[in-house]
């Protein structure tokens, strides 16, 4: 049975007002927002409201004690004009890890694809038609309770809201090896989407960009030598024609681009393994001429091409092309827009069914 979700439209869409060949990161965001609340140890009133601001007492558990989640995911339309989600039952299942680490309630399943489904509907006309833009969709849950206290929570809020966007790198990028910082260790919340997780990683990043690098590639926590992450990406790299990605070990997050671009590459003949990788092993790979090319691969981003990376006064010189990750950010925009065949059923169609 489909879930009743109730509706409160605006009275006029400003999507009129938006120039979808200049949209600014991360500060333009559609007319309605999905709302639930969880009270009594139920999830109860779901509803689709006007995006406004929400009223929060200053002793919201969320803001003192870090319980607060969230997911990010993208709907695309078809070459009909159909909206389009990608596999959103994993964004359902990695949200629910998420809670379950942080010690929040899960969210039903069949409510969180009903209520991207019922939002994306209602705004569909906020979806981006060029290529590599999207409607980014951003689901959080966070404590919203008045209690200075350390314990889990009783009340929270569940939320989606939708922000359109463009490609997010449009060059070639160059990270920064961090052997100071750590983003995450085994049995911490690295695998979980945790605000907190982001916090931390901020001023790490701060100090990469100042050296001119675009993002951090993170190091194991102990011995600063394991590759773990790049930004908020994970990372393949391609290593005598065969690729290799760090292997889950408890503190790298199960990106869903992640293992979307292992079924696309293993599809078209490459051999994928995850192992644990260490930084000198690519430099060694880079000097051998063995180090073919690497990318990162996340929501916001898709597939980011990597040209070098920086090992304190050394520099790996990754590639100053990706012909193989090229072809799978264009397999998986073609699959996202309905131009190919969607052989692994990821994507999810949206009915037009609101009045």
């Amino acid at each position: 049975m489909k879930p009743n979700i109730s509706i409160t439209k605006v009275e006029e869409s400003r999507v009129d007002t938006i120039d979808f060949n200049n949209i600014p990161l991360g500060t333009t965001f559609t007319d309605h927002m999905f709302i639930c609340d969880y009270n009594n140890g139920t999830w109860e009133n779901p509803r689709i409201e006007p995006l406004a601001l929400i009223p929060t007492h200053p002793a919201a558990m969320a803001l003192h004690y870090g319980q607060a989640i969230f997911e990010g995911m993208k709907a695309t339309v078809d070459e009909d004009g159909n909206p389009m989600l990608f596999r959103p039952s994993k964004n359902a299942e990695r949200l629910n890890f998420s809670a379950d680490r942080m010690g929040m309630p899960s969210f039903p399943d069949d409510l969180f694809v009903e209520g991207l489904k019922q939002l994306v509907d209602l705004e569909r006309n906020w979806i981006p038609p060029q290529d590599g833009s999207a409607l980014y969709l951003r689901p959080f849950m966070y404590a919203d309770e008045p209690f200075i206290g350390m314990r889990a929570a009783t009340h929270f809020k569940f939320i989606i809201m939708a922000s359109p966007a463009g490609p997010f790198f449009t060059k070639r990028i160059k990270l920064w090896a961090e052997n100071k910082y750590i983003r995450a260790a085994s049995g911490g919340t690295g695998e979980a989407k945790a605000a907190g997780n982001y916090a931390a990683a901020i001023r790490p990043t701060e100090y990469a960009k100042a050296k001119g690098y675009d993002q951090v590639l993170w190091l194991d926590a102990v011995e600063h030598n394991y590759i773990q992450e790049v930004g908020t990406m994970n990372i393949f790299f391609k290593v005598d024609g065969k690729f290799i990605t760090p292997q889950r070990d408890g503190s790298i997050l199960d990106g869903i681009t992640r293992m979307s671009v292992m079924d696309i590459l293993r599809d078209k003949g490459f051999e994928v393994t995850e192992r644990a990788i260490t930084i000198q092993e690519i430099r060694d790979a880079a000097i051998d001429g063995r180090l073919e090319e690497a990318f990162g691969t996340g929501t916001a981003v898709g597939i980011a091409y990597i040209q070098e990376i920086a090992m304190g006064e050394k520099t790996i010189h990754v590639s100053d092309e990706s012909p193989v990750g090229l072809d799978v950010n264009n397999t998986l925009n073609a699959i996202k827009t309905g131009k190919v065949d969607d052989k692994f059923g990821w994507m999810v169609k949206v009915e037009n069914e609101l009045v």
